[in-house]
């Protein structure tokens, strides 16, 4: 029987285990270092408080359960030994007679991964739920100081990317301050959050086309969000964006 080594659980890994599955006669193993499933499209939604974790993360071992060939291991494969054909993982080497690589995507600094610590990625549950909590935490901080200029600082929210998490990142936020939050603080008006989108091209949403990205910039705009195009950032620390 052909043994056949799945590295990663989410979309692309899912669905090659599900096609050996069902055609049987395979003997398959996935291993991820999750041992969910992620919705990655929903991430945004996490991160503005919209859904909760577990509402885009299912388990693997129930999603591939009813496939009897299938085995789900807990763990991270470390590097590939082609000429063996063994992957080593921290659980030991594992043999394969067929390797499908489907590790996913991360975000990148574009060579400043200094600005990781002010600026998170949105690519995992622990990245969302990091963003949650600075997002929440600045409309407390906004409403316990009196300085309007210290207010005003809090209540800013940066956006950098203008692709479509970055577009419904910044949209959910303004979503959240204008109807989510809108009756909960007293001493501030969360309406009057500023949410700044910020894009290196010369327009949002470049892999669709140019009527579905003004169309989006108008969306935007109803939700208080300022649009920024042709402008790349040069520096991120803790105390603001500067773009070059």
């Amino acid at each position: 029987m052909t043994r056949v080594l799945i590295v990663g659980g989410g979309f692309a890994g899912l669905n090659a285990a599900k096609v050996f599955g069902r055609h049987g006669g395979v003997d398959v193993t996935l291993i991820d270092r999750h041992n969910y499933h992620l919705f990655q499209p929903l991430l945004y939604q996490v991160a503005t408080a919209g859904l909760s974790p577990a509402d885009i993360a299912a388990p693997i071992r129930s999603m591939l359960s009813r496939y009897p060939d299938i085995t789900v291991l807990l763990g991270e494969v470390r590097r590939v030994d082609l000429d063996r054909n063994v992957a080593v993982t921290d659980i030991g080497e594992m043999r394969y007679g067929c390797l499908i690589l489907c590790c996913g995507a991360t975000h990148s600094y574009f060579g400043h991964d200094e600005w990781e610590q002010f600026a998170p990625g949105l690519k995992t549950l622990e990245q969302a739920t990091e963003i949650r909590r600075r997002i929440l935490l600045a409309f407390e901080q906004a409403e316990r100081v009196n300085d309007p200029e210290e207010r005003r600082k809090y209540l800013t929210f940066v956006v950098v990317g203008g692709g479509p998490t970055g577009v419904e990142m910044a949209g959910a936020i303004g979503e959240m301050s204008r109807f989510t939050l809108a009756k909960d603080f007293r001493a501030i008006n969360a309406r009057l959050a500023r949410i700044i989108l910020i894009e290196a091209g010369p327009r949002i949403l470049p892999s669709f086309s140019e009527p579905q990205a003004t169309r989006a910039v108008r969306d935007l705009e109803l939700f208080g969000v300022q649009v920024l195009t042709s402008c790349a950032v040069t520096m991120i620390d803790g105390d603001g964006v500067e773009d070059g």
